[in-house]
């Protein structure tokens, strides 16, 4: 794979594992396993691996449900952010196993700060749709989330200049929703924080 190749599957995998790193393992081992995708570095082969697949498709099918359900969403998300940034990392190692040392560290936490970066909006969009707490609404965007993950993985791995353009486009698009997220997950985090003020005060009233 010449440099922008590279590029585009460190930047592509790590977008996409920031929202469903399930799903993006899935894509990319079946990819491999079935011959649908060719020329992938040897480091990612390991994702055809049979328990590979089926780890991440179990653990996808989990994820499938919970993001089904509104009050749920976040409390998954929220144990998934360390979880999809360390995935996105490997990833990216693996997308960058024919660079030198320096290179192969430099995509690591490019990857893990790309899927923080995509996780951290996805789940302040996700706490903010919560003004509409009705599941169907939850449901269509959760299946345009995993399909857009689908999508763009196959894009980066298949056609990976084809997708390269697209992912920046995409980075700007989150660099611009960061703020609003932000304000989600800031006022998500008030709401937890008066809830345990609540708690201690009613605990130390029937003391």
């Amino acid at each position: 794979m010449n440099t922008l190749q590279t590029l585009s599957g460190i930047l592509g995998l790590s977008f996409v594992s920031g929202v469903n790193l399930y799903a993006t393992i899935l894509t990319v081992g079946l990819g491999i396993h079935y011959g649908w995708i060719h020329g992938m570095p040897d480091d990612l082969n390991i994702l055809a691996n049979p328990i590979v697949l089926t780890v991440a498709g179990l653990f996808y099918a989990a994820e499938f449900i919970a993001d089904k359900v509104p009050f749920f969403t976040p409390i998954w998300d929220a144990v998934h952010t360390i979880i999809r940034p360390l995935g996105a990392a490997a990833l990216a190692l693996g997308a960058a196993s024919d660079m030198n040392p320096l290179m192969k560290m430099i995509a690591m936490l490019v990857g893990g700060s790309v899927a923080l970066s995509t996780h951290s909006t996805k789940m302040g969009m996700r706490l903010a749709a919560h003004a509409v707490p009705e599941p169907a609404t939850h449901s269509a965007i959760s299946v345009a989330e995993d399909v857009g993950v689908v999508g763009l993985t196959a894009l980066t791995t298949i056609h990976p200049l084809v997708a390269l353009p697209v992912i920046i486009a995409l980075l700007f698009g989150v660099f611009f929703l960061m703020r609003t997220a932000c304000r989600a997950l800031a006022a998500a985090a008030r709401r937890v924080g008066r809830w345990f003020s609540f708690g201690g005060n009613l605990r130390n009233q029937q003391s």
